[in-house]
């Protein structure tokens, strides 16, 4: 074979792998945003049940929670809330998850009716960040949330 035939073949099979490679990672990081967009489910399940147990695996022990008016929250804090607070109605709009590597960032909006802790009446409209990570046993958690009021 002459010099620029094998060189050819060569590019073409270096080519191949690239492309096998890439379609490869993007099937896993679609795997990994239908997971991350299962767990998101699951969030607003516990929500819409007031079963705020459902979450509290998928969160990681030092989460940092940033609320909608600006207080910093852990996971015992969050969880507490979560338990006090009733949900009347509860949906997520617009959901999206980009995947980058070990670490997937999911958003959407929160449209919930309901009542706080303290039995005042909630109408929420708030847009949210939710920062995932796979830890070293394999489990997706969140450890960090924001929420953002959104004006109608």
């Amino acid at each position: 074979m002459k010099a620029k035939t094998i060189v050819l073949i060569v590019a073409l099979c270096v080519s191949a792998v690239a492309l096998s490679n890439a379609a490869w990672s993007q099937a896993k990081g679609d795997d990994t945003a239908k997971a991350i967009g299962a767990l998101e489910q699951k969030w607003l399940e516990s929500q819409k049940t007031n079963n705020a147990d459902l979450i509290a695996p998928s969160l990681a022990d030092k989460i940092v929670i940033t609320s909608s008016d600006g207080k910093l929250a852990g996971r015992t804090e969050i969880l507490a809330e979560a338990k006090a607070t009733k949900w009347s109605s509860a949906e997520y709009e617009d959901v999206k998850v980009n995947v980058f590597g070990n670490t997937a960032i999911a958003t959407g909006i929160f449209k919930g009716k309901g009542t706080d802790p303290k039995g005042k009446a909630l109408d929420v409209n708030e847009r949210w960040t939710d920062t995932w990570v796979k830890m070293p046993d394999g489990k997706w958690q969140c450890v960090a949330t924001q929420t953002t009021p959104v004006k109608m």
